[in-house]
């Protein structure tokens, strides 16, 4: 039997750290790195004290000297030049068939483009989304790997073993396809958890601001929303955040200031649907918001010559809960089904072949996004596994029928309202524009022919004919 640690990881931040303990607690040997070496010896000395499974290096070649073979080092390293910088040190010490993993929220093409790299001189590449913060790297987070095929059956059991569980006991994890679409997944993933915290903030916003309750009734109308068809873990630390006090007794939400910062899964999830043309419109508007919130200065002077008051509901309080508790919920499929309509259209670009049902599964546990509403989608693309969106199943038409007419209240009352409401009315707009078999994109296509000569179709002869008319 070979002598040497199971695995090699690199990068000893809190996600690295608990990685390894997670590795640790199920038996597998690990040899840990990291370029300030003196969080090396921190760590074994505290954290992992105790655990003769856990083995520290002083270098990258003396990493790589106790690996078994073929070799698999985690890279939990800042995305970027850090993750070239460790690749092109590892290589030297690397045989033909060794892995490299790159656990980090890389860009999509920058796995697309080490994967090919790697390929070129014989060493194996896994590109792996890993979700669920701190705590889902140490109990168990959602995992999303994606790279050479031939890499899979080296961390199956590993990435199996330390995952998190559906409630039937299924890992969240499951190989995703080739090159770069692992990252392209947990993208899609943070950008989804864009939309749905957007969504969660303009349904506070309303009840806050328009209804004018208090923090602490919020967070128990979370909390119910939380046993219905909302459970969801966003849902459920929104319920604890509304009720959580400062020192003075003051609710704690109330004294943090309102500019939201992004470290760019969200504007990359945009970008992508742009190049691909897909209508990402619910969680493009949750990317701009958190750019307004940030004009906190600007906000504030515009307030000062605009006005900034809103007007209050003035209606039957428990009736525009329900309402918008139905708003939420249409809106949120809505960013599903979005998030899945630019995932097909990335895996047709790309030729990754993803398995929708079995990203949903993955998403069921340990990651931000965690909700029992996955496994309605779930559901959904076994009853259609080229279904092209969730819009048009049969359980989320019946859902957002049952919703609609609550959704257009309370979008029409947050505009009487003067309440921001982006999320929720592009949701609202996008469904309306997703089944209306006739836009308005003829005049545009009659005036784009009008001013450059662009050409158009015409309805009443076969598609992929183009005509042209002197308009003047």
């Amino acid at each position: 039997m070979q002598t040497g640690a199971d695995i090699g990881l690199i990068g000893l931040a809190v996600m690295g750290q608990n990685l390894v303990l997670n590795m640790s607690d199920h038996a597998y040997s690990i040899v840990v790195y990291n370029r300030t070496l003196s969080r090396i010896d921190e760590f074994l000395v505290d954290p992992a004290q105790g655990r003769d499974n856990i083995i520290g290096a002083r270098s990258i070649e003396e990493l790589v000297q106790k690996l078994k073979r073929p070799r698999k080092i985690l890279l939990m390293v800042k995305a970027g030049p850090a993750v070239d910088h460790f690749i092109e040190a590892l290589i030297p010490f690397l045989e033909p068939g060794d892995l490299i993993i790159d656990g980090g929220n890389s860009h999509y093409s920058d796995s697309i483009r080490r994967a090919k790299f790697l390929d070129e001189r014989g060493i194996l590449f896994i590109g792996t989304g890993i979700s669920g913060g701190e705590e889902g790297a140490r109990k168990g987070p959602s995992i999303m790997p994606g790279g050479s095929p031939e890499a899979w059956p080296l961390v199956e059991k590993l990435f199996k073993d330390i995952a998190a569980r559906t409630p039937d006991g299924s890992p969240c994890c499951e190989w995703i396809g080739e090159n770069g679409a692992g990252h392209y997944v947990k993208m899609i993933h943070n950008g989804i958890e864009y939309g749905d915290m957007q969504l969660i903030a303009e349904t506070y916003h309303l009840m806050r601001s328009g209804a004018g309750l208090e923090n602490q009734r919020i967070s128990g109308i979370f909390s119910d929303w939380n046993k219905t068809e909302l459970d969801s873990y966003l849902i459920e630390i929104t319920a604890d955040i509304l009720a959580r006090k400062d020192s003075d007794g003051e609710p704690l939400v109330e004294k943090i200031l309102d500019s939201a910062e992004m470290k760019g899964t969200g504007i990359w999830t945009s970008d992508s649907s742009l190049k691909l043309g897909v209508p990402l419109t619910l969680i493009t508007e949750a990317v701009y918001a958190r750019s307004l919130s940030g004009l906190k200065d600007e906000r504030m002077e515009a307030g000062r010559i605009l006005g900034d008051s809103v007007k209050k509901w003035d209606g039957n309080t428990e009736e525009f809960i329900e309402n918008i508790r139905k708003a939420l919920l249409a809106s949120k499929i809505v960013s599903y089904a979005q998030g899945f309509m630019l995932m097909r259209a990335a895996s047709e670009k790309y030729q990754w072949k993803l398995d929708f049902g079995n990203i949903a599964l993955i998403w069921r546990g340990g990651c931000i996004i965690r909700s029992a509403f996955l496994g309605q989608i779930k559901e959904a693309f076994d009853r259609n596994n080229v279904l092209r969106s969730l819009l048009i199943d049969k359980y989320f038409k019946e859902v957002i029928d049952g919703c609609l007419e609550s959704w257009r209240n309370v979008v029409a009352a947050a505009f009487k309202m003067g309440i921001p409401i982006p999320a929720l009315s592009s949701a609202l707009s996008f469904y309306d524009g997703y089944r209306c078999s006739r836009l308005p994109a003829n005049l545009i296509q009659a005036q784009r022919d009008y001013f450059g000569a662009h050409t158009y179709e015409r309805i009443d002869r076969p598609r992929g004919e183009y005509f042209h008319t002197e308009w003047v």
